[in-house]
């Protein structure tokens, strides 16, 4: 309630001071009074009036109870862990349902949803980091890397991960997401730079994903980070923006390359195998050639020795037959004209038979 004035001043006065007839100062309030006041009225509201240590006794108890009450049931959802405290120690895990515990200030409950995927840019900035805008930007002291083979390489990669244990999530390591972050940047980085940039360009996406997330796995499980890596994926893997012009002319090169040599070997595949046939034929030819001489030696041979064995039976003979032979083979192709000596020895007129005209004459009468 106020205090009344009395003669000024906010706690009232009045009266001479001992200066003679001045007002006196503030005066402050009765301290023993109220405490005094304040015990009336806690005296009041207990049972059984002055004797009230058994009421007090009883309003403390039932404190503790609608205390106990309220706060040790506790509720943990699917998908969470509930990671119980006691006085700020860890003292275990507990699973989905409904579960009790001593209230704070003695105990305390910390829920982790250990089933959301999260998820973690490395090199760019999606749309959700940046704000409101709908692009990305890039990030290159993150994405530029340096290959197995010294050039640089610009890389953007999107980390999916889940709490595999929520107790070493939350206690084992400080600011869990920049640690898999810095981590995921650091693995990628030592398997690039055991791959090649036309590797990693095309044929080792796949295995350079994978060999990150089993590295990066193991360097998160040395810290005890209770973190387990679901997938590495690969946004972006180009030539720095400065010289991606000239890469892309170096490869419009290799792929003209390609083509050249596609189309020699397809030449070359049409071209030899005609060549060998070819060649194998003219082997095939020769070998034939080479028998039939063969055979016409041996024959010729035969002959000759049949002809010189039936010389040695009959000398006058074969030498006869011989001789006929050969003029056969030299008449029979040469004009001959035939004269008959007749009875006489010759003498007379000599009777010509023209043979070269009639055989003349018996060609066109064919035609």
């Amino acid at each position: 309630m106020p205090w009344k004035s009395q003669g000024g001043g906010p706690w009232g006065g009045g009266g001479n001071n001992s200066g003679g007839g001045g007002p006196r100062g503030p005066q402050p309030p009765d301290i023993e009074d109220i405490i005094r006041k304040s015990q009336e009225n806690v005296k009041r509201f207990m049972p059984g009036g002055t004797g009230g240590i058994r009421g007090l006794v009883l309003i403390v108890l039932a404190a503790v109870v609608l205390w106990a009450g309220i706060n040790i049931p506790y509720r943990v959802q699917p998908g969470e862990n509930g990671i119980e405290l006691l006085f700020g120690k860890y003292v275990k895990r507990t699973t989905p349902g409904l579960n009790f515990w001593f209230p704070a200030p003695v105990g305390e409950v910390i829920k982790v949803n250990v089933d959301r995927t999260n998820t973690i840019n490395v090199g760019f900035r999606g749309a959700g980091d940046v704000g409101r805008g709908t692009g990305s930007r890039d990030v290159a002291q993150e994405s530029l890397m340096l290959t197995g083979d010294q050039n640089i390489i610009d890389i953007d990669f999107v980390i999916q991960w889940r709490i595999k244990n929520a107790a070493d999530f939350l206690f084992k390591i400080r600011n869990p997401e920049a640690t898999i972050k810095i981590a995921a940047e650091s693995a990628m980085r030592e398997i690039i730079g055991k791959t090649s940039l036309e590797e990693a360009l095309t044929i080792k996406r796949q295995q350079v994903q994978d060999q990150t997330l089993v590295l990066l796995q193991e360097i998160l499980d040395s810290y005890g980070a209770g973190v387990a890596i679901a997938k590495i994926q690969l946004q972006k893997v180009d030539p720095p923006q400065e010289v991606i012009d000239a890469f892309n002319d170096v490869q419009r090169a290799k792929q003209d390359q390609e083509r050249k040599v596609n189309e020699a070997v397809a030449y070359q595949n049409d071209i030899v195998p005609r060549a060998r046939g070819q060649a194998q034929q003219m082997i095939q030819d020769a070998e034939g050639y080479k028998q039939q001489m063969i055979n016409e030696a041996e024959g010729e041979a035969q002959r000759f020795l049949s002809v010189y064995n039936a010389y040695k039976e009959n000398k006058d003979v074969t030498r006869r037959r011989i001789y006929l032979e050969r003029m056969q083979d030299v008449l029979s192709n040469t004009d001959k004209i035939i004269i008959d000596q007749g009875s006489d020895g010759g003498q007379g007129v000599v009777p010509y038979l023209p043979l070269p005209e009639l055989k003349k004459r018996s060609g066109g009468a064919a035609q």
